[in-house]
């Protein structure tokens, strides 16, 4: 069984989407990021970073029970456990070069882009300009790389294809402002809207309802979403 921890974010999304693909077993354990339950101890023995998402697989390797932590490892670590969605082995190198990249690059700069269009004070322009225009490189290159194909890696859907809708789900509010955020990207709407018609998507998306997540963006949601920017409690 696997044991997830989620909220209702891109990152998670991508693992919520390779569970419904697999047909894994798995249990929800809400993490209400809104709240700060992901800086409880309990969850800091899942995940040290305390982010989401992370999993415990209570049949890991060995029989042993094993927490993954990290959106990237956890997709390859599942992919690896159940020999799905991990292309040819011809295709090991390329695969974990894109993975990479959506990991170190086009997910953290859409997640800085999105913070500091919607969430930073005003007067940040920089910054905004900054993490918008690497947001869009980002696109650029998976689109010019998408040219000819039908997905990221080889000739079938993998994970790499997963990790990159958990994002582009979310592109209007990377590229604030534009009715049609992949208008500029056609190989990259391609893709997002291949995957984004698989029946397990839908699943995907229902993964969490059950569950009344903190929706207000008070002075506790902020403290908890980003307490580096407050200094610590004397």
């Amino acid at each position: 069984m696997i044991r997830f921890y989620f909220h209702p974010t891109p990152n998670p999304a991508k693992v919520a989407l390779f569970l419904g693909e697999a047909g894994l077993p798995y249990e929800v354990v809400p993490v209400d990021t809104s709240k700060g339950e992901q800086h409880l101890p309990a969850f800091g023995a899942i995940n040290p970073n305390g982010k989401v998402p992370a999993i415990v697989d209570t049949d890991g390797p060995g029989g042993k029970e094993t927490r993954v932590f990290d959106s990237t490892a956890i997709l390859i670590y599942l992919a690896e456990k159940t020999g799905k969605f991990l292309g040819s082995p011809e295709d090991r190198p390329e695969l974990l070069s894109w993975l990479l990249f959506l990991a170190s690059g086009l997910g953290p700069f859409s997640g800085q882009a999105v913070h500091f269009q919607h969430a930073a004070p005003d007067g940040l322009d920089y910054a905004v300009n900054r993490y918008r225009r690497e947001a869009e490189r980002h696109y650029q290159v998976l689109n010019d790389h998408l040219e000819g194909r039908d997905f990221i890696v080889g000739d079938t859907y993998t994970i790499a294809d997963m990790s990159a809708w958990g994002w582009l789900d979310r592109a209007s509010r990377v590229l604030k402002g534009l009715e049609d955020p992949l208008a500029a990207y056609p190989n990259l709407k391609r893709l997002f809207e291949t995957v984004d018609a698989r029946p397990a998507v839908s699943r995907a998306r229902e993964v969490g309802k059950d569950h009344s997540f903190k929706r207000v963006n008070d002075e506790e949601t902020k403290r908890a979403l980003f307490p580096s920017n407050y200094p610590p409690a004397a």
